[in-house]
């Protein structure tokens, strides 16, 4: 009798888990979204520096950011006097269609070069 019952079952938990499936690959895209956020404030950062450290010896640094980043990333330079500050923006790649268009941001300070 128990054989017959165990039989019947078998293909049950192929049905759960074709359920669980599309959960599951909801879960590691976010993942890989995350992942791509974190990627993006790193280009951020690295894009920021060498804007900042291309305007401290008074080299374009609009140039040297976008050259520094792999994803598009545009530059804003300011002349603080003894300093100067560089903000890169960096587009985040998006998996999810629908979701908008998103920029990390960072901001980076360095002495003028005399």
């Amino acid at each position: 009798m128990s054989y017959h019952r165990r039989r019947r079952d078998a293909g049950q938990v192929a049905i759960e888990y074709l359920g669980f499936l599309p959960v599951l690959l909801l879960v590691a895209l976010a993942g890989v979204q995350l992942g791509l956020i974190a990627y993006a404030a790193q280009q951020a950062g690295t894009a920021a520096r060498a804007g900042a450290r291309a305007a401290s010896l008074q080299q374009a640094a609009g140039a040297a950011c976008a050259q520094a980043a792999d994803l598009d990333a545009t530059c804003e330079s300011a002349n603080l006097g003894t300093e100067v500050r560089v903000t890169s923006h960096v587009t985040i790649p998006v998996l999810f269609p629908g979701l908008g268009r998103y920029e990390a941001s960072k901001t980076a300070v360095m002495p003028l070069d005399h």
